[in-house]
């Protein structure tokens, strides 16, 4: 038989068995046919290469090792989703569709809301690619991880082209299988499946996806109007007949007193699931009134996704420790007996300051009550004061630095170590002045900071710019290879030419935010400037108040910090301001407050806002009286309705342009 012929019969097959198998869970052949079929495809293969496709099943088991993920415009936004948290948030969410649609009753479709990766497929015919979310507009090329996972088709029976979203998702046992040997092979283990699966299909080598155990549901079909058909659940159940891996826990209800009974069920079956859901996602099934429904910048309103209540279990709090931060804040954290909530493994919890230890009457050896604010972050609630015994120690705030021994001063509700060159702010203040806000220094992350600052190579953020005569050092240290010190190194010469407003930002100057680093670059356009500004001088700028012109003359008081400019100077390290400055005189936007709301054609959110500061504005993220300009794009939402209200200026993309221009 001709080789092409029987590699696309053997392809087809293997592609029906997958379906089979990971989608209906109903195999057709054993394990010995399906394995034999493989082994003659990839004989095929290597015996005519010119047949390999990158779809090919033999591709499944992943190999392809990437330098890094390609970017992709996503055809139509992928937006995220407004919560509920009550039943009278759903009833508030069911109240507005009927008004808008002016109609007694909706039906909805109420679907698991899966605790993974959202990702976009595009098919014409063949998979073409697959993207996370990203931003909502630019996502990641993932597809060579996306197509390691067998319920996902490589092709599909249509000509026409089609977008379907879903989620990539670690089961429940895949986790447990991963962890168990993860702990055999000394690995930190993944505190939840979300991480896990976030974690594996960002992985550059596919093989490592390949072996995680990944699956997915797919429960949105972007371009369903283009296929005629009208109802989301109809689009659901099109996507079954492709192939596609649907959730059959969903279920079309009958208006919202439907979809909060279907609530409440799950709530109860959400342990049996043998995948983590956060919540569930109400979405209005006529799709031909979404348009009418319409969007806000960030999420359709159609669609409402409620969000379990946090789960709180109880513990025991064993001790009190102290964290010291980049401008030396000091904080107090519970050491917890380790328990498990919401999936993860929980044994720290941040307490804040010390006043938020005293009015929760917190003592070491009590018994708390825990849970993680928006399923994420671990905080103590309260203490369970019935179960307190008498050996318990009554909590004290410490009164001199937990690394130094210098003493603490107490500033509002923080007590802060003011030492400069204890050892631990020289850590948080390499991390911060590395970071992508400030001198943008891709690969220099808090682990490889702490590793870099234990081996002795870096003290200070001045000593970033030395880090290059100890390469054949740090290549000796396990993970580290050529191109990723390379790469490192490269990253490192390239911030040297930051404009003024990063390195302004990354220096840590108490008070002093990215957008205040700005406004201050702005004005004085270099840092010998701006180092000569006194407190009077520096109150006349807007937004800039008496506690900041304090804190930043006092910093460039101090000799020391001045002779860190100088050592960042001498290493080539840029300090004056590249930004236009004279785009800001005599222009429309010059001193005015402007909102930008929806999405623009032109330019990103980021980039609008730059520009729009660079013509001297103030770009805040509220509608309010102070403001004076909204800048519309596509699917404005409240922002332009509250304009609307108080009758700011309202100006459309085009206008925006034009007086830019």
């Amino acid at each position: 038989m001709d080789p092409k012929l029987r590699a696309e019969e053997i392809t087809k097959l293997l592609e029906k068995y997958n379906y089979e198998y990971y989608v209906l869970d109903n195999p057709s052949v054993s394990d010995a046919e399906y394995d034999r079929l493989m082994q003659e495809l990839i004989k095929i293969e290597s015996e005519h290469p010119e047949l390999k496709s990158p779809l090919s099943p033999t591709q499944r088991v992943g190999g392809a090792v990437q330098e890094e993920f390609k970017k992709i415009t996503h055809k139509r936004m992928m937006l995220s989703l407004a919560n509920a948290f009550n039943d009278t948030d759903l009833r508030d969410f069911d109240k507005k569709i009927r008004d808008v649609l002016g109609v007694g009753k909706v039906k909805y479709m109420a679907e698991m809301k899966i605790d993974g990766l959202g990702i976009s497929l595009l098919y014409r015919k063949n998979l073409i690619y697959a993207s996370t979310r990203g931003d909502g507009t630019i996502g990641e090329d993932v597809t060579s991880n996306v197509i390691t996972i067998k319920s996902i088709p490589t092709h599909i029976d249509t000509d026409q082209e089609l977008e379907i979203r879903g989620e990539v998702f670690m089961p429940k046992k895949s986790l447990a299988k991963l962890n168990q040997m993860r702990e055999i092979t000394g690995e930190p283990l993944f505190a939840n499946a979300r991480n896990a699966a976030a974690g594996s299909i960002r992985q550059l080598d596919s093989a490592v996806a390949a072996s995680r155990g990944l699956d997915g549901f797919w429960y949105y079909f972007v371009n369903a109007k283009d296929f005629g058909i009208r109802y989301h659940s109809e689009a659901l159940n099109y996507a079954d007949k492709l192939g596609f891996k649907t959730n059959k826990e969903r279920r079309l209800c009958d208006g919202i007193e439907e979809v909060i009974k279907y609530i409440e069920e799950y709530t109860e079956k959400r342990p049996e699931l043998p995948y983590d859901i956060d919540g569930i996602v109400i979405k209005v099934d006529d799709m031909e009134t979404y348009d009418k429904l319409g969007y806000t910048s960030k999420t359709p309103r159609w669609a409402i996704a409620y969000k379990f209540p946090p789960e709180e279990v109880i513990t025991r709090l064993t001790d009190i420790i102290y964290t010291v931060g980049r401008t030396g804040k000091i904080t107090p954290n519970a050491v917890l007996e380790p328990v498990r909530v919401a999936g993860s493994l929980v044994q720290r919890a941040t307490l804040h300051n010390e006043d938020f230890v005293k009015d929760k009457d917190l003592m070491i050896g009590d018994y708390v009550v825990i849970r993680k604010a928006g399923d994420v972050i671990p905080e103590v609630v309260r203490v369970v004061k019935e179960r307190r015994t008498d050996d318990v120690k009554e909590y004290h705030m410490i009164d001199r630095c937990p690394v130094c021994g210098e003493p603490l001063t107490r500033l509002d509700a923080m007590h802060y170590c003011l030492n400069p060159h204890c050892e631990a702010k020289k850590i948080e203040q390499i991390i911060h002045f590395s970071s992508r806000d400030a001198m943008d220094i891709e690969g220099m992350g808090e682990k490889v900071v702490e590793q870099f600052f234990n081996q002795g190579f870096i003290k200070n953020i001045v000593e970033i710019y030395d880090l290059s005569q100890y390469r054949d050092e740090i290549i000796a240290l396990d993970g580290w290879k050529d191109k990723s010190i390379d790469n490192l190194l490269e990253a490192i010469e390239k911030s040297k030419e930051n404009s003024l407003e990063k390195v302004l930002f990354g220096l840590g100057i108490k008070e002093v935010g990215a957008k205040t680093a700005k406004v201050l670059s702005r004005k004085y356009l270099d840092i010998d400037a701006l180092s000569k500004a006194s407190e009077e001088e520096l109150l006349e700028i807007q937004d800039v108040g008496p506690i900041l012109s304090k804190s930043l003359v006092n910093w460039f008081k101090d000799e020391r910090n001045m002779e860190l400019i100088s050592g960042l100077k001498d290493r080539g390290v840029n300090f004056k301001y590249l930004g236009n400055t004279s785009l800001a005189a005599g222009n429309y936007f010059s001193g005015k407050t402007v909102v930008l709301t929806g999405t623009l054609a032109s330019y990103g959110r980021k980039e609008a806002t730059s520009l729009l500061e660079d013509l001297g504005a103030k770009v805040t993220g509220s509608v309010s009286k102070a403001t004076d300009v909204v800048i519309a794009g596509e699917a404005a939402g409240s922002k332009l309705d509250k304009a609307n209200q108080l009758g700011i200026t309202v100006l459309s993309e085009d206008e925006f342009l034009a007086l830019v221009k």
